[in-house]
């Protein structure tokens, strides 16, 4: 993924296409992809149409010598980190509620559920 285009809105960011000159990846505000290259009207369309709705949803944790995924919702997304809280039950590890913070792109450890 290439470097994200400024100015940050609150719903997500617009990454350019490295050399294809006006193709756009629409990602949210912790560099999950929203759909693949498109151009920066079609971009800013999927940025709409996701709003917020990503933030309140449940999601799964990838989570280094672990096979299975961890059921986490998100707390705060920020450009710089993600924090998430574990809300998985069958995860002896960590307690309900423990928050894990994560390196923005999350590229790989967070999957929607």
């Amino acid at each position: 993924m290439g470097s994200l285009s400024w100015p940050p809105s609150l719903l997500g960011y617009l990454s350019p296409v490295e050399h294809v000159s006006g193709q756009f990846i629409p990602v949210t505000l912790f560099g999950l992809p929203l759909s693949g290259p498109v151009g920066e009207d079609h971009a800013r369309q999927c940025l709409d149409r996701a709003g917020l709705d990503y933030l309140a949803q449940d999601w799964l944790l990838s989570l280094p010598g672990r096979p299975d995924l961890i059921a986490v919702q998100i707390v705060e997304a920020t450009p710089q980190q993600l924090r998430v809280k574990n809300i998985d039950y069958g995860y002896p590890d960590a307690d309900i509620g423990h928050i894990f913070v994560l390196d923005v792109p999350t590229t790989g450890q967070l999957h929607p559920r």
